[in-house]
């Protein structure tokens, strides 16, 4: 359920987001969940660094409809597949940092996994830095609903939390509220500037 703070939270964030250069070109895209039927989501082709309410289109979560016949994002098709997937699920960030970015391309397994950096216990539920965190990597694709059924596919047989990258792409996360998705995505962009620094390291 979200209400007029959740939106001006997202606001906010996209603010910070489009600060720290992560989503550049007018790319990425921001959404909170309105109720069970609707979501709000950022229009395309829009500065996130200088969001406004008005710049976020009722989106229907079933059907990728927008009734005010303005275009949303590009990348509708996850947003809603978030909601379907994840009830508890409220708010839905997707970025093109230069670390996921590139980190996604060299990774070659379906998975990334993270171990040993304090920093997990930024993502609800870790509690110990030994655990294995599994975020899921997929094949970008200009066909989002062909993507989408990709991702669903997946979580019917893993467990799909956090957030999963796009190769060459970019990564989307998810949070409870606007809160824990941008704790969830500063922590997520954290442990991959470690893990690509700990890579060129290795590779010396």
């Amino acid at each position: 359920m979200t209400d007029n703070l959740q939106l001006t939270s997202l606001v906010d964030a996209c603010h910070w987001i489009g600060a720290k250069g992560w989503a550049p070109a007018t790319g990425g895209n921001m959404s909170v969940r309105q109720d069970d039927t609707w979501c709000w989501l950022s229009e395309s082709g829009k500065d996130k660094g200088s969001l406004t309410p008005d710049d976020f289109l009722q989106v229907e979560i079933a059907t990728n409809r927008a009734p005010s016949g303005r275009k949303p994002s590009a990348e509708t098709g996850l947003h809603t597949l978030v909601y379907r997937l994840f009830p508890t699920a409220n708010a839905v960030l997707h970025v093109h940092t230069v670390n996921a970015t590139v980190l996604s391309r060299l990774v070659k397994e379906p998975e990334l996994h993270l171990s040993g950096f304090e920093m997990q216990k930024s993502l609800s539920g870790q509690t110990n830095h030994l655990d294995t965190v599994p975020i899921a990597v997929f094949d970008n694709d200009q066909d989002i609903d062909a993507l989408a059924s990709r991702i669903a596919d997946y979580a019917r047989q893993r467990p799909l939390n956090y957030g999963f990258l796009l190769r060459g792409h970019g990564l989307t996360c998810w949070g409870r509220d606007v809160a824990e998705a941008r704790r969830h995505l500063e922590g997520l962009e954290f442990l991959f500037e470690c893990e690509m620094r700990l890579r060129q390291l290795e590779r010396v």
